[in-house]
C-alpha cells in the first residue's frame, strides 16, 4: 500500500437492486471528484450528481457523499457514489473510478484501512464482518456490541490492570536495595486475583458469544425410516427433505442452518445407517460418519413405537467418546406419550412428535443446555477462535504468575506474556500475516 494509493470497489450486493454504491478511498480524491462529477463537493453532505464518463456524459445520476480525512471510516478521503442497482451500471461506475487512477480494492481493505489509521481496532474491524455475517437477531446485536468497542473496552480494562501490576513490580526489581516486601505491601496477590476473576468473566461471555458466531453443528442420525428428515423440516419449519415410508430415502446429508432460540445452527440430515449393499447408499452412510466426527452434538433418532433397539445401541458404541448426544424418541402421537426430556446418568432423552411438532420446543431447549448455552445474550461479545486461544493463553500465563510467587523477576514475565496475548486481541501485538489471513475473509467494497 503507497501512500497515494486509491482503491475503488462496488460495496452493495451482487445483484440487481434499487440502490447500488461504489465507494472509493484514498489520500486525495479532489481531482478525482471534479473529474467524475464535474464539479467540487461540500463535506458530509449529500449531493444529486451526474456521475460522468470521460467524455463528459452521464454514466448514472444518483447521490454522492465526500468524507474528507481523517473523518471517514477508513480514515482517508471516502467517497460514495449510491446510484441505480444495475450489475451493468455499477460496473460501468466502477470502470471510471479505475480509469481516473485507482485501483481494485482488495476483499476487507476499507477495513483494514480503518484498523491502520486507528479508526477501529482489530477486534472492531472483525466485527464489521460479523456483524455482516450474522444468521440470527442475537447474533447481530452481539455483533454490533463488539463493533462498538464492548469487547475491546473489557480487554483494554484487564491490559491496564496488568500495567498497574507490572509497574510495581518493575518499581521493585529497579530498587532491590530497599528491601520491601513486594507481595505484601502492594497486595500483588489480591491484585493479581482480581484480574484473573476478571479475565474469567471476559472468558465465559466470549464463549457464549463464539457460539453465536460458530453456531452449533448438529447431526441427526439413526437407522432408516424413524423420522429423521420429518424432524429436520419440522425444526426448520419448511420441507427441505423428502419424506417417504421407503427405507433409504436419504441417499446424502441434507444441510440447514434454523435458529434455535437466538442460537444458529447448522443441520444435517444423513442418510439411515444400516448395512446395505446399494453402492449409493453406502456412501451416504459413509459421509454421515464423517459429518458426525465433526459435530458438536448429534441427536439419535429412535422409533419409541420399537424403542432402543440393538441397532441403536451399536450406533452409540461407534460414536466418538467426547462427542454428546441426545436421543431424539420420536413418534409419541402413535403411542399417546407426553412430551418430555428425561435426564439421567449422564444421558438426555427427549420424547417428541415430528409429525405434530409435540415436545420439539422441549428439544431446541435440550440442545442448547447440551452445548453450553447460559441464555440471554446480552453482554456477550462476538469472540473468534482467535480471541479464545489468546484469552486462554492470557490466563494460563496468569496462574503461572503464581506459581512462580515471590521469584518477582518471572512474576514480571509471566505478566508481560499475559499482557501481550490481551493486546494481540485489539491488534496492539499483531503480524503482518494475521492480518492478511483476517481481512482476506471480507467482502470486497467493506
Amino acid at each position: 500500500m503507497t501512500k497515494n494509493d486509491t482503491i475503488a470497489a462496488i460495496a452493495s450486493a451482487v445483484g440487481r437492486s434499487g440502490i447500488g454504491i461504489v465507494r472509493i478511498s484514498g489520500s486525495d480524491l479532489g481531482s478525482l471528484i471534479v473529474q467524475l462529477l464535474g464539479r467540487r463537493l461540500a463535506p458530509r453532505r449529500a449531493v444529486l450528481a451526474n456521475f460522468l464518463d470521460a467524455r463528459g456524459e452521464a454514466i448514472d445520476q444518483g447521490i454522492a457523499l465526500h468524507f474528507p480525512a481523517p473523518h471517514s471510516y477508513t480514515g482517508e478521503d471516502v467517497l460514495e457514489l449510491q446510484g441505480h442497482g444495475g450489475p451493468v451500471v455499477l460496473q460501468l461506475l466502477l470502470r471510471r473510478c479505475l480509469e481516473l487512477g485507482a485501483r481494485l480494492a482488495e476483499p476487507g481493505e476499507f477495513t483494514k484501512r480503518a484498523f491502520l489509521n486507528d479508526k477501529l481496532d482489530l477486534a472492531q474491524a472483525e466485527s464489521v464482518a460479523d456483524l455482516i455475517d450474522a444468521t440470527t437477531a442475537q447474533a447481530a446485536r452481539c455483533a454490533l456490541r463488539s463493533l462498538q468497542g464492548s469487547f475491546s473496552e473489557r480487554v483494554g480494562e484487564l491490559s491496564r490492570a496488568l500495567v498497574e501490576l507490572r509497574t510495581l513490580v518493575e518499581a521493585t526489581l529497579d530498587f532491590p536495595e530497599e528491601e520491601i516486601d513486594f507481595l505484601k505491601r502492594a497486595d500483588a496477590e489480591g491484585r493479581l486475583a482480581r484480574v484473573r476473576t476478571r479475565l474469567d468473566a471476559v472468558l465465559e461471555a466470549s464463549q457464549q458469544g463464539s457460539l453465536l458466531r460458530e453456531g452449533m453443528h448438529v447431526v441427526l442420525a439413526g437407522q432408516p425410516n424413524v423420522g429423521k428428515s420429518s424432524l429436520l423440516n419440522r425444526m426448520a419449519g419448511e420441507e427441505l427433505a423428502i419424506v417417504t415410508d421407503i427405507p433409504g430415502t436419504t441417499r446424502d446429508a441434507i444441510r440447514q442452518s434454523i435458529d434455535v432460540n437466538g442460537v444458529p445452527a447448522h443441520i444435517i440430515d444423513t442418510a439411515g445407517l444400516r448395512d446395505s449393499h446399494d453402492p449409493v447408499e453406502k456412501l451416504g452412510i459413509a459421509r454421515t460418519w464423517a459429518a458426525i466426527e465433526k459435530a458438536d452434538v448429534m441427536l439419535l433418532v429412535v422409533d419409541c413405537t420399537e424403542g432402543e433397539t440393538a441397532k441403536d445401541r451399536a450406533i452409540l458404541a461407534q460414536l466418538p467418546g467426547a462427542l454428546p448426544c441426545i436421543r431424539v424418541m420420536n413418534k409419541i402421537d402413535l403411542i399417546g406419550r407426553a412430551p418430555g426430556v428425561e435426564r439421567a446418568s449422564g444421558a438426555t432423552a427427549a420424547w417428541v412428535s415430528a409429525k405434530t411438532g409435540a415436545g420439539v420446543d422441549l428439544l431446541r431447549q435440550a440442545l442448547l443446555d447440551t452445548v453450553g448455552w447460559h441464555g440471554g445474550g446480552e453482554g456477550l461479545f462476538m469472540a473468534r477462535e482467535r480471541h479464545l486461544q489468546a484469552l486462554h493463553r492470557a490466563r494460563r500465563h496468569l496462574e503461572q504468575a503464581v506459581q512462580v510467587g515471590p521469584q518477582l523477576e518471572l512474576f514480571a514475565e509471566e505478566l508481560r506474556l499475559a499482557q501481550e496475548a490481551l493486546g494481540a486481541i485489539t491488534g496492539e501485538y499483531h503480524a503482518d500475516d494475521l492480518l492478511g489471513e483476517i481481512f482476506s475473509r471480507f467482502c470486497v467494497g467493506k
